[in-house]
Order: C-alpha cells, then sequence, then structure tokens
C-alpha cells in the first residue's frame, strides 16, 4: 500500500467510519469485469460527448456495439477515448474506475470475435434492437438477428432495423485507475470478494 493510499485510508477512519482511497488494480479489473454499463467520453471538432454503453471486458480491452451516430463518428475522428465505471451500493459506498482508451472498429474475424464476447457477458440481460445475438440450444453463438427472419452470420454483412450497419468496436485501455468510499469494513469485505471472484 502506498504512503499516500495509508494516509488517506487513516484520515477515513478518523472521520465516522468512513474511507476513501485508490482501488488496486485487481480492484480496478473487478469493477470492471463484473459491471455491463460504462460511459464513454470522446471528443472531436471542439465538442465533447458523453454517452452510456454495455459492454464487455476480457481484462485488456472493452468490447461494445453501436450504430453508426455521433459517437462513433467522433471516435473515428479522434479514437483517444476515456471510459468510466462506477457501482453505488449507497452514498458512503461505492467504487469507480476511470480509463483512457484507444477506439478501434472491428472486422472480419475481430468483429466475430468481440461479438462472441457481448453474448456471452450480456446474454442474461436483454439485448440491444441495433444488433441482437442469438444462441442455439447448447449455447454456441450461431450469428445475430436484426430482423424477422432467419439470424444473419457473425461474418456476413449486418443491418440493423434503423437500416444501418451496427458498429462493432473495442477501446484497448492503456491506462486505469479507481477511487473508492467505504463505511467500516462492509466495503472492504465487499472489494476483496468481489475482486476474488474473478480468480476463482
Amino acid at each position: 500500500m502506498s504512503r499516500s493510499r495509508a494516509l488517506v485510508r487513516l484520515a477515513g477512519r478518523v472521520h465516522a467510519g468512513l474511507m476513501l482511497g485508490e482501488l488496486n488494480t485487481r480492484e480496478i479489473d473487478a469493477v470492471l469485469h463484473t459491471s455491463v454499463v460504462g460511459r464513454i467520453g470522446c471528443h472531436s471538432d471542439g465538442r465533447t460527448y458523453i454517452v452510456p454503453i454495455t459492454y464487455a471486458f476480457d481484462g485488456d480491452s472493452v468490447y461494445a456495439h453501436s450504430a453508426a451516430g455521433t459517437k462513433v463518428e467522433m471516435m473515428r475522428a479522434n479514437p483517444a477515448v476515456c471510459f468510466e465505471v462506477e457501482q453505488l451500493d449507497d452514498l458512503a459506498n461505492w467504487r469507480t474506475v476511470v480509463a483512457w482508451g484507444e477506439f478501434e472498429e472491428l472486422h472480419g474475424a475481430d468483429a466475430d470475435d468481440g461479438l462472441r464476447k457481448l453474448l456471452a457477458r450480456l446474454a442474461p440481460y436483454v439485448t440491444s434492437t441495433t444488433a441482437q445475438p442469438v444462441s442455439g440450444p447448447d449455447g454456441t453463438f450461431h450469428g445475430i438477428r436484426t430482423t424477422a427472419s432467419e439470424p444473419v452470420p457473425p461474418s456476413a454483412g449486418r443491418v440493423a432495423a434503423s437500416g444501418q450497419a451496427p458498429v462493432l468496436y473495442r477501446i484497448r485501455l492503456t491506462e486505469k485507475t479507481g477511487r473508492f468510499e467505504e463505511r467500516s469494513t462492509s466495503g472492504s469485505e465487499r472489494r476483496t470478494a468481489q475482486a476474488g471472484d474473478m480468480y476463482t
């Protein structure tokens, strides 16, 4: 533990059992792995744009898909982006991660791999209308359904209900930082258990 983090923790204990501090690398990855909604911050032509997305994290990159629109156009123009995730138990127990990385549009086998990662992570949740992953009875990936027709193979041309081809992309994270606030020991126990679950 760094001296600055130790001092922040010590100061927190003095004030009503609250602790403020920095998440370590394991805890940062736990927040990224266990969340499914984050926010992308992008900037282009003097304009800044922040928008929520659903995503999957593989330990190195954030994977997502979207219809072509403002954020995709801005990330194409300036691929340097920021990504934020938070977990809020209550106002005295929270964790947040801010990361920086590079936008990369995916095609071919890379797009297929990215979509499989999204399917595996987001299958328990309601999927977006921009591209709905379809799996078979054995859980294997069959493609994406964009209309009432048969699923489209992952490497085939995709057309969403809007008439636009959904964009598969990843953000290669190059820098990550995290902060937390916790009351008493309950927040610490939650963070420790969450990080431990990743490696069991």
